[in-house]
């Protein structure tokens, strides 16, 4: 079976593993303190070009989310999201099991405007209510679209006007930061969010997430919130080592435009074979909408997430690529789909 299905089906970039082996008898300093992993911080900061910012690193999404939530937040304060928000649907109510409620918002892009953040505004009125307080966005987002710049500074500039804190889920920052008609660079995230995170588990790390606050009063004691979260990794080396490698050079970037190259690739051949797609993901998730029999007869070669229902006769399937994603397998499954139609 070929793998559509994410991308972290496979394990790391092999320069991570050769250089995990060649440390592993190096004996450092634990829970974050090592050579390693503030290495990975001056690297990280120099390629943002801002030394005012504070990084950690953890060792996944839904923890990184989970506890700069929980932290940023006072016990009353809610979190708004998109409908399809990440944090809403695929992290087994992990906000919530914090006391922390999340304000839904229907999108059809998976991204959220300033207008729809004002709507919740309005409706929360006293203290009767919990008070939205954190705005969540994802880039990519969970559908596979990106923030335009202006779009990402229109929501900035209300969350400042509001006094709101502005979260980006930066699970696959990599391959929204290299995807065609993008307008951001990384340095413009420091300025127009209040904290981020740059994926490394969909990014050809083995696993971890590097979380940047930006905003001074979220900086405080955040080591402790990791701590009692069971996120302080003793063997924080791990993380540290795989950020090294990523951000020494471009590796990072590089292994983001690869995902995003096949996925341009198996864009254009599902497009040439005349079907459409769910939504204009210019990233490294597409939404065929396909006929379910030849759905059936892919599924036999091939793993995907069956996404929607179109209609009787069709549904949307998730196609994901990755750092390791080869142009034979993309090449395969196009020949393999147009064989069965």
């Amino acid at each position: 079976m070929i793998s559509f299905k994410n991308d972290y089906s496979e394990g790391a970039h092999p320069r991570i593993l050769k250089a995990l082996m060649e440390s592993n008898f190096e004996q450092t300093e634990g829970y974050g303190e090592d050579g390693y992993t503030i290495k990975a911080v001056e690297l990280i900061k120099r390629r943002i070009g801002r030394d005012d910012v504070d990084i950690h690193l953890l060792s996944g999404g839904t923890q990184t989310n989970l506890i700069a939530i929980s932290a940023f937040l006072r016990p009353y304060e809610a979190a708004i999201a998109a409908n399809t928000g990440h944090i809403l649907v695929h992290e087994t109510g992990a906000i919530e099991a914090t006391g922390h409620k999340i304000i839904a918002i229907e999108v059809e892009d998976g991204k959220l405007h300033a207008a729809q953040i004002k709507s919740v505004l309005d409706l929360h009125t006293d203290e009767h209510m919990v008070k939205p307080k954190l705005v969540y966005i994802s880039n990519s987002t969970e559908i596979g679209t990106i923030y335009l710049k202006d779009e990402l500074e229109e929501i900035s500039r209300f969350c400042k006007e509001n006094n709101l804190f502005l979260f980006m889920d930066g699970a696959r920052l990599g391959s929204a930061l290299c995807s065609e008609g993008n307008e951001l660079e990384l340095s413009d995230l420091v300025t127009l969010v209040d904290a981020f995170y740059l994926g490394g588990t969909k990014n050809g790390a083995l696993l971890g997430e590097a979380l940047v606050i930006c905003r001074n009063e979220l900086k405080a004691d955040f080591r402790f919130h990791m701590k009692q979260k069971g996120a302080l990794l003793a063997k924080g080396r791990l993380l540290g080592l795989q950020f090294v490698e990523l951000f020494r050079d471009n590796l990072y970037f590089d292994l983001a435009e690869h995902a995003n190259r096949m996925a341009a690739l198996l864009r254009e051949k599902i497009t040439k074979g005349g079907f459409k797609f769910l939504v204009d993901s210019p990233t490294n998730q597409l939404f065929p909408i396909l006929p379910n029999r030849l759905i059936t007869e892919l599924e036999k070669k091939y793993l995907f997430h069956v996404w929607s229902k179109a209609d009787a006769d069709h549904s949307a399937i998730r196609l994901v690529t990755s750092w390791a994603t080869k142009e034979a397998a993309v090449l395969a499954l196009i020949e393999d789909m147009a064989r069965s139609v």
